[in-house]
């Protein structure tokens, strides 16, 4: 064992509490540079164990659920669609209160959310809050003059207003010069930073500082939510970055280095939405269409080590064009059109378009480049521009205002291009991000996103843990402590897995635990994708661990049979007389190659339950909906667990391994 496996491994041992106190018998003291070793002050030091299993844990030992993309009537067009309830209206919601909604119906959570990100578009930022209230450095201007008494006579004048506001942030170059200037968004920028600071209660709920970069060239979305590790002190001292000022990346990622050079803060950014890039969003090319190059993959994953791979506008995990096996791709699809509607869908845009084949290209790239770009993890949010983040299947309040809850929301056409059309009832009540972190504080929460330890859900809170190595065993699946098991032995979501030991498989220790006012959970997955021998990038799905076990095996065709279907659609019921209220399995690659990259993820599916659609049409009295799904089947996704073959590295993997990956395994 070479220096640096020794100091991992005793790290390890202490974190989990499982280092053995050492034998000194005969032994005198020892002296090195941090000080002497003696018998007696090992003991102080190196312990067996406790009685209590649950003392001196310093792991993660709950998840926290929260939303990393909110948007409040700050945004431009959230407020110029009618959105009316601004930051703390949204932080009050998310901590378990009830507010009332811009069509004047009153909402709350079925249970707090643990954190909060308002991330409202930096474009314009404010701008619709202060043309309603006539802020008099904006009137002096005729058309924003124009805007403001559209909106106050309201009717088609209002809406008429509305959508040339929300045109200008389509094209930027129609934006007045007001809504750009450095000292009004500051003026917005410093309530809104302190509305964070006055929600953010650490250890009880975290009111994260964030806005959103909305870069649409083309109108393909290349969008990211930029979340702050610190507090105002640092985020005061910079200021939204927008796609005004640059459409490009690597942009951004420019400013985020600079702002952490200047404040000595922490800062990363989140892209979501890639089904409707316009196959832009894991692009082989950069955005100037040149080839990748290893500082264009090292700089991506240094400020982007997540995804938002579930939202309402649509799941972007995969899509049956690209997994045409797997019965469970392209769950809530949006594939008919790119962001803005003004370029029909390509089949060719697919593949740089969805989580699963960028981390498949993620790792021909880091054998071609020395760097993988697409070494993320996944979460879920909402994009919500309703002010509240509310995507239970049962509570769901729509993308917007005008698909706040109502008889005729639908048939609200949400995008149409040609004789295509996005529906209302197309929209997905979706999601949610689930964070493993050691507290609930800023610092704690951002780090476990940082590391990755971290995983999507589309709106259901069930209990994902997953962890890889070597050593797994089959009875860990009986353990009622899997965390202390996973780590004592493995690496979390998020972790790499390197140079197998000669003979050897990886092993993964995978539990779920449903929702507790949720749906009995149908199966476990594990998601394999590598790089083969050829230098091809493959993909295979593996049902590792399924409810109703004595009742159901796979077939000759190895497919597991479904778990059936206990949906009263008319009554928007189900029952829990199906599938496992939780499911644990230990599993051991069979088909693997130590000389592969690979990487692999849990997918946890519920049984089937109502879709919101469904509680809609119970609710309004709805009928001849036939064409309209009313049921759904939940899902997770945990970030992945990456292995690399012993060979040369890249810089941040030697980084990794030098350092540690976290400071928990």
């Amino acid at each position: 064992m070479n220096v640096r496996d020794a100091r991992t491994a005793a790290v390890l041992a202490v974190l989990t509490g499982s280092l053995a106190l050492p034998s000194f018998a005969g032994e005198k003291s020892t002296h090195v540079d941090a000080g002497s070793l003696d018998p007696e002050t090992a003991k102080q030091v190196f312990h067996k164990p406790g009685y209590s299993p649950y003392a001196g844990r310093h792991f993660p030992t709950r998840v926290f659920w929260g939303d990393t993309h909110l948007h409040t009537a700050i945004s431009l067009d959230a407020g110029a669609v009618g959105c009316k309830l601004g930051p703390a209206d949204a932080f009050r919601f998310a901590r378990g209160e009830e507010v009332v909604t811009a069509s004047g119906q009153p909402a709350k959570l079925s249970r707090p959310l643990d954190f909060l990100v308002v991330s409202d578009h930096a474009e314009a930022f404010g701008a619709m809050v202060e043309v309603i209230k006539a802020n008099p450095a904006l009137m002096a201007n005729p058309q924003i003059k124009r805007w403001h008494d559209m909106i106050q006579e309201g009717g088609d004048a209002a809406f008429k207003a509305a959508w040339e506001l929300v045109g200008t942030i389509a094209d930027t170059s129609r934006m007045p010069a007001e809504f750009k200037d450095p000292a009004f968004i500051r003026s917005v920028w410093e309530p809104y930073i302190e509305i964070a600071e006055q929600f953010n209660e650490p250890g009880k709920f975290t009111a994260f500082i964030g806005y959103e970069w909305t870069s649409m060239p083309g109108g393909n979305n290349l969008h990211r939510c930029v979340i702050f590790r610190d507090g105002a002190d640092k985020a005061v001292q910079t200021l939204p970055f927008s796609a005004v000022d640059s459409e490009n990346p690597e942009d951004l990622w420019k400013v985020l280095a600079a702002y952490e050079e200047k404040t000595g803060g922490r800062v990363l950014a989140i892209p979501h939405n890639g089904n409707i890039s316009g196959g832009r969003m894991f692009a082989l090319v950069d955005f100037m269409g040149n080839p990748l190059t290893r500082e264009y993959a090292e700089t991506r994953a240094r400020w982007e080590p997540l995804v938002e791979a579930t939202q309402q506008k649509g799941d972007s995990e995969s899509h049956p064009f690209l997994s045409p096996t797997d019965e469970f791709a392209g769950y809530e699809a949006w594939d008919k059109m790119n962001l803005n509607g003004t370029q029909l869908h390509e089949d060719g845009w697919f593949k740089s378009e969805y989580a699963r084949e960028a981390l498949k290209q993620g790792l021909k790239l880091e054998q071609d480049l020395g760097a993988n770009p697409f070494k993320f993890g996944m979460i879920g949010s909402t994009d919500s521009h309703v002010g509240i983040s509310a995507v239970e299947e049962d509570n769901f309040f729509g993308k917007a205002p005008p698909y706040e809850p109502g008889a005729h929301r639908l048939e609200h056409e949400f995008s149409k291009l040609g004789d295509k059309q996005v529906m209302a009832y197309e929209l997905a009540a979706s999601g949610y991000a689930g964070v493993w972190a050691t507290e609930n504080t800023r610092e704690a929460l951002w780090d476990a996103m940082k590391r990755k330890e971290v995983y999507a859900t589309t709106g259901t809170r069930m209990v994902v843990r997953f962890f890889g190595g070597w050593d797994f065993e089959a009875g860990d699946a009986y353990n009622r402590l899997p965390a202390a098991v996973g780590y004592g032995k493995g690496v979390p979501m998020g972790g790499d897995l390197r140079a197998a030991p000669a003979g050897r498989s990886p092993t993964f220790l995978v539990a779920a635990l449903k929702d507790p006012i949720g749906a009995n959970l149908d199966r476990i997955q594990i998601v394999k994708g590598w790089l083969d021998a050829d230098g091809a990038v493959q993909e295979k799905v593996y049902d590792v661990a399924w409810g109703d076990a004595d009742k159901r095996q796979p077939g000759n065709d190895g497919k597991l049979p479904p778990v059936g279907n206990t949906v009263n659609t008319a009554e928007a019921m189900w029952t829990n007389t199906i599938g496992d209220p939780e499911l644990i399995a230990v599993w051991k690659d069979p088909d693997f190659d130590a000389t592969q990259r690979a990487f692999y993820y849990a997918r946890v599916i519920e049984i089937p339950t109502p879709r919101w659609t469904a509680y809609d049409a119970r609710y309004f009295g709805l009928k001849n909906l036939d064409r309209i799904p009313m049921t759904t089947q939940e899902r997770a996704y945990t970030s992945p667990i990456w292995y690399t073959p012993a060979g040369p590295v890249s810089r941040e993997q030697d980084a990794a391994a030098t350092k540690g990956s976290t400071p928990l395994h």
